[in-house]
């Protein structure tokens, strides 16, 4: 990546972390608003970045799920 991508990626990361840890999901459109007043295209690699990390999130998370289903199916099986 460049430097445009990892500074916004970065930037993604804490972002996210932050708004989780606070609970409020407002803070990633904001801080998108603040850095298209300066950057437009570090605004969108920003989103990019934001709506990657999220993706693999839920992504993760459903995966997770489905192998708690089947391990838990599987012993059910066996129990």
């Amino acid at each position: 990546m460049g430097v445009t991508e990892d500074l916004a990626d970065a930037l993604a990361k804490d972002t996210i972390e932050a708004a989780e840890a606070t609970g409020d999901e407002r803070l990633i459109d904001e801080v998108a608003k603040q850095l298209g007043a300066s950057s437009q295209t570090t605004q969108e690699a920003y989103m990019t970045a934001v709506r990657v990390r999220l993706a693999e999130k839920r992504a993760r998370s459903f995966l997770q799920d489905k192998l708690k289903d089947y391990l838990a199916s599987q012993k059910a099986q066996k129990g």
